[in-house]
C-alpha cells in the first residue's frame, strides 16, 4: 500500500513538474544598455558585469571601467548603477573604486548580500597578475544604505593570506539552509601561484573571512597546456537540499568544450572531486557564465557555442542541474560574453540578465535584459 501511495505521489509530482515547465516561456520585456565604451569618465571599455538584488529589494549593477584599453592588464574604475523601480530606470554611473594609474588594477569580483544585517558587499582583487606591483590583495567595500554610499576598501589578505584570487565574477551567496545556515560563501579562481577554484567563507556577517574549499588544477602550480584540468571563473548557487553547486569555466577544455560543476556538501568547506562532473549539455567557448536558483528552478546563461562567444542563451533545469529542459531561450544571437543573473525576492515572474553585448565584438556594451519567465502572462 505504501508503495502505491509513493508511486502515485511520484507520478503526481512529475505531472506538476511538466506543467510548471510548460509555463516557462521566457520573453524579454525590456532591454537597455547600461554602459557603452567611451562614455562616462572617458572609459575605453566596460567589462565583467555583475548584478544583484539589494537588501531593500532594489537592483544594483557593477562593471569594470577600463580606462584606456579593453585588456585585463589595465587601470580601472569600478562602476556602479542602481535601480529602485525594478530595472525600469537607473541612476547615473558612479565610480566606487578608482585604482589610479595601476596597470594591474582592480578586477571584479563578487557582490554578496547579507539579508540578516542589510549589508551589501563587493569583493574584488587588486594586483591580481602581480604585473609591476606586489603583493596581490583581496579587497572588500561595503554599503549599509543599499548602495548609496560605500566604505573605504578593506584588505582581506589579513585574514586570507597573500594570494592572487579573483572572486566570481558574479555573486556570492548567503546560506539559507543547513549546513551552515547564514554563512556567506564567495568562490573564485587563482593564478599560477594558486590556480583552480577556491571559496572564502564568513560566519560573522563579513567581519572576518577564512579560506574554505578548493578544487585545484592539475598539474598544480605549474604552467598549463591544452586540455589540462584547469577550473577557473565560477558561480555558486545553493540548491534545495542545502548543498552548493558551483558552475565553473573549463579554462583548458579538459574532457570537453563544456562546463564543469562541483558540489559542496558542507557549506563550502570542501569541494570534493567525487562531486565533480562535466555537463555536456552546457557547451561553452571558455567564458564566465551566469547561474541562478529561483522557485526550485535552476537557470543558466552563457554564449551557447563551443568555439565563439556568440548566442547568449538561457537554459533551465527542474532537477537542480541533473538534467536541462530541451527548450532554451536566446537572449542575443550576436557577439556576447560574460553574463550574470539575478531576481527580486518578491517577484516570481521576472529574472534579470546583465551581459556583454556587441555587433562586431562582444565587449562593445553592457546590456541589461528584463525577462518574463511566463511569456506575456
Amino acid at each position: 500500500m505504501k508503495l502505491s501511495v509513493c508511486w502515485c505521489c511520484w507520478i503526481l509530482w512529475g505531472c506538476f513538474a511538466v506543467a510548471d515547465d510548460d509555463k516557462i516561456n521566457p520573453i524579454i520585456t525590456e532591454e537597455q544598455l547600461l554602459w557603452v565604451g567611451g562614455g562616462a569618465g572617458k572609459v575605453h571599455t566596460y567589462r565583467i558585469p555583475l548584478l544583484s538584488f539589494t537588501p531593500r529589494g532594489h537592483l544594483v549593477a557593477f562593471a569594470e571601467a577600463r580606462k584606456t584599453s579593453s585588456t585585463d592588464m589595465e587601470a580601472k574604475f569600478i562602476a556602479m548603477r542602481r535601480s529602485t523601480d525594478k530595472g525600469a530606470t537607473w541612476s547615473p554611473t558612479t565610480f566606487i573604486v578608482d585604482d589610479g594609474i595601476h596597470t594591474d588594477g582592480s578586477n571584479l569580483g563578487s557582490v554578496v548580500v547579507d539579508e540578516e544585517t542589510g549589508s551589501l558587499m563587493l569583493i574584488y582583487s587588486l594586483c591580481f597578475y602581480r604585473y609591476q606591483c606586489s603583493p596581490s590583495s583581496t579587497m572588500l567595500v561595503e554599503s549599509l544604505d543599499d548602495g548609496v554610499t560605500w566604505s573605504a576598501p578593506r584588505n582581506l589578505s589579513v585574514h586570507l593570506g597573500v594570494k592572487s584570487f579573483i572572486p566570481g565574477p558574479g555573486f556570492g551567496i548567503q546560506k539559507r539552509h543547513p549546513p551552515a545556515k547564514g554563512r556567506l560563501v564567495v568562490c573564485g579562481h587563482g593564478t599560477i601561484e594558486g590556480d583552480g577554484v577556491f571559496c572564502i567563507l564568513s560566519d560573522d556577517h563579513g567581519r572576518t573571512w577564512r579560506n574554505g574549499g578548493s578544487l585545484k588544477s592539475v598539474p598544480y602550480n605549474q604552467p598549463k597546456q591544452s586540455q589540462d584540468f584547469n577550473p577557473d571563473e565560477c558561480q555558486p548557487v545553493e540548491l534545495q537540499d542545502g548543498s552548493i553547486a558551483i558552475n565553473v569555466r573549463n579554462q583548458n577544455n579538459y574532457h570537453c568544450r563544456c562546463r564543469m560543476v562541483v558540489r559542496s556538501l558542507d557549506g563550502g568547506e570542501t569541494l570534493p572531486v567525487e562531486e565533480l562532473k562535466f555537463d555536456h549539455t552546457l557547451v561553452d567557448p571558455v567564458v564566465a557564465a551566469g547561474a541562478l536558483q529561483k522557485e526550485d528552478v535552476l537557470f543558466f546563461s552563457n554564449p551557447a557555442n563551443s568555439e565563439k562567444r556568440v548566442n547568449l542563451t538561457l537554459r533551465w533545469s527542474l532537477t537542480d542541474g541533473n538534467s536541462w529542459e530541451k527548450n532554451t531561450f536566446q537572449i542575443w544571437e550576436g557577439p556576447s560574453g560574460y553574463s550574470c543573473l539575478t531576481s527580486l525576492k518578491d517577484d516570481k515572474k521576472y529574472i534579470f540578465a546583465i551581459y556583454e553585448k556587441g555587433h562586431k565584438d562582444y565587449c562593445e556594451t553592457v546590456s541589461l535584459a528584463k525577462i518574463s519567465l511566463y511569456g506575456g502572462m
